[in-house]
């Protein structure tokens, strides 16, 4: 057999991915080609799998990742269908569905266990047979038995995970209804009833009963949220106070969501499988394809720019694709430190959700309308009680502080996913390497604590206590306690950016210990290259608006006197921007440096600096710190002379501040 060959990235090579000009629905389509053509060498012979380069390993077999291969692009082909365009390779999804639900076929994708991965891809495949009528119409009769025997019908008696699992039976079973193929429609009517008592209020659900606190984009645009919306679309007719509910919930949760996003086409990178990349907008679509009424003051230029931008920007990050074009596991570039157990290399296309905006006819307003920006329509600050988050858009970039969510198990890097302190659009999240030194930590926007001289670090992950509170009338505050360790107790409590001060805000924590522990607490990281030839950052040139304050320090030599500062003086970076931190408060002497953190912690720069203040607490005392943290980031208008220009005015520490300290 003749070796199959497609495209090929070679050096500084162009995906066409990112020579499409997004302005319209049609260029959108075309997007969404670019994504599918490069998959077709990687198809099996008889076109039931998709083994996606990458040869890594996952939690589940082979087979079910090579089965991930071909279901989670089918969201991108199903939405591109649904809305009436046409792909060349159609044909191979609708043999590769006929060969893998056939028993006999040796590509046969084999029926699920309990707690079984083919559970998740029979959810493209539910709605693909539910909107898509050219998969069904193209099977014969014992095609379609084959069908129904393997979707749905062989789940419908099976152990799920108490999650956002159970929509993927539902479509399953949603998707052979619409067909007229065998269902259980009692099957499906009890697993709605019971992803309703993850319902928390305010359009949020949680992913997952009570006991965990995990709202991330999995209630949103990965999985709850979005079906909610499909299922409303599609289920409408027959169940129209439950889909009426599902868009109520929507309406509501959207004028929360709309802050996660900032002008420049970013997200906030928050929680686990953000490697599903531009699938973090699909919620926006979805709206259109459900025939949401949005709620004011959002309009539909909003909704539209909010994914076009998204879309635009993933264009400008040339390295998530291998060098045969396809999806890497990873964010900005490949990186199998931030992935779950669960990414296979096939799994990446479950940002294919993001393409249900084609799905929506072009006449819809989503279609129709001129781009917008939200600008002063929405609150620059805001509070968000029921995932436990407080936005700000002030300081050029949209942030979130966060307290109290946490993975129901402690899945690889779970810390920094849902435990940071702040997350932004500009400056991701990091996640550890390795287990040694802070370098390998990574405590970007954390506060590590080490028993052991500063080898191994605990960091907040579950809180005892978190919560919502305001100060000073109605100013909001995140305030949370946790324990580090055993006989350690830490109080944080955490102040958004203030008009007067926008790149700036507070992380407040007093400690009490019962054994000596080092502290280090983090900044924002920062890309630690220099422009002109990509090597580390210098000690800071006000004429090159680059560089570093104090030096970067090789991680062996971390007592030289140049690495060093006060507390009070703090540390800073610049490069992409500027983030740093000081230290506000009397009393404690810390010390400021910056953390060369190892290479590819970051999600999307490879090569990072974290400004970081260090202590150590003996046993026995309490200490007071409060940190302030500087971010401001580079941009369209953002001269480079002006990173800093806020850095020598922190902001001053609240009374309400000095009163609990003092009492």
């Amino acid at each position: 057999m003749e070796p199959k060959t497609g495209l090929v990235l070679g050096y500084n090579g162009t995906h066409p991915f990112s020579n499409v000009k997004i302005t319209d629905r049609a260029s959108v389509q075309e997007l969404l080609g670019t994504l599918l053509d490069p998959l077709e060498p990687f198809f099996s012979p008889l076109k039931a799998r998709v083994k996606c380069p990458g040869a890594t390993a996952v939690r589940f077999d082979q087979t079910a990742s090579e089965v991930e291969g071909i279901c989670r692009p089918l969201w991108g082909l199903a939405c591109l269908l649904a809305g009436g365009g046409e792909y060349h390779g159609t044909e191979w999804w609708i043999q590769g569905i006929k060969s893998g639900t056939d028993p006999e076929n040796p590509e046969y994708w084999g029926y699920p266990r309990d707690n079984d991965q083919r559970m998740v891809e029979m959810c493209p495949l539910g709605y693909a047979l539910a909107v898509a009528p050219v998969i069904w119409e193209s099977l014969n009769e014992q095609e379609r038995e084959n069908v129904e025997n393997w979707l749905g019908n062989s789940i419908n008696e099976k152990n799920m995970p108490n999650t956002n699992w159970l929509w993927f039976r539902v479509f399953a079973n949603l998707g052979l209804k619409k067909n007229g193929g065998k269902f259980s429609q009692e099957r499906l009517d009890r697993d709605i009833e019971h992803l309703n008592t993850f319902y928390r209020g305010g359009g949020w659900s949680n992913d997952g009963p009570e006991g965990i606190h995990q709202m991330d984009y999995y209630s949103s645009s990965f999985a709850i949220q979005f079906l909610q919306l499909l299922y409303a679309k599609l289920a409408g007719e027959d169940e129209p106070a439950r889909a009426e509910e599902f868009k109520k919930r929507a309406q509501m949760v959207a004028l929360d969501l709309i802050h996660y996003y900032d002008d420049e086409g970013r997200s906030i990178p928050f929680g686990r499988s953000v490697g599903y990349r531009f699938a973090m907008v699909s919620f926006w679509g979805a709206l259109a394809y459900a025939g949401v009424e949005l709620p004011e003051p959002l309009t539909w230029g909003m909704v539209k720019g909010v994914v076009l931008r998204h879309l635009r920007w993933w264009q400008t990050q040339p390295d998530i694709w291998s060098p045969s074009g396809t999806l890497t596991i990873g964010y900005s570039y490949p990186n199998m430190y931030m992935a779950e157990n669960y990414n296979s290399p096939g799994s990446p296309y479950w940002a294919c959700l993001a393409f249900i905006c084609l799905a929506a006819p072009p006449e819809h307003p989503f279609w129709t309308s001129e781009e917008q920006l939200p600008g002063d329509a929405i609150p620059k600050i805001k509070e968000l009680p029921h995932p436990g988050h407080i936005t700000s858009y002030l300081g050029g970039h949209c942030m979130l502080l966060s307290s109290g969510q946490a993975c129901s198990y402690p899945m690889k890097g779970t810390h920094a996913k849902y435990g940071c302190f702040a997350y932004s659009s500009a400056y991701a999240y990091s996640v550890p390497p390795g287990l040694f030194t802070l370098e390998q930590y990574a405590l970007a926007s954390q506060l590590g604590l080490s028993d052991d001289g500063g080898e191994y670090w605990k960091t907040r992950r579950k809180s005892e206590y978190a919560a919502l509170e305001h100060r000073d009338g109605n100013s909001p505050v995140l305030v949370s306690i946790w324990r580090p360790f055993p006989d350690v107790a830490v109080r944080t409590t955490l102040v958004p950016p203030d008009p007067a001060t926008p790149n700036w805000h507070l992380r407040v924590h007093r400690i009490e210990t019962g054994r000596e522990v080092m502290t280090a607490d983090g900044a924002f990281a920062i890309c630690n290259q220099r422009a002109l030839d990509g090597r580390y950052l210098d000690l800071y040139d006000a004429e090159k608006c680059e560089g570093t304050s104090p030096k970067i320090i090789g991680n062996y030599d971390l007592n030289t006197p140049d690495g060093w500062s006060t507390g009070a003086q703090g540390a800073f970076a610049v490069s992409k921007g500027a983030v740093g931190i000081k230290a506000l408060e009397d009393g404690v002497e810390r010390a400021a440096n910056l953390v060369n953190a190892d290479p590819n912690s970051n999600l999307v720069e490879s090569r990072t600096v974290i400004p970081t203040l260090q202590h150590t607490i003996k046993k026995g005392e309490t200490a007071w710190y409060i940190s302030a943290i500087y971010a401001k980031p580079s941009g369209e208008g953002v001269l480079p002379a002006t990173y800093l220009d806020g850095w020598d005015k922190p902001p001053q520490i609240p009374g309400w501040l000095k009163a609990e300290m003092n009492a």
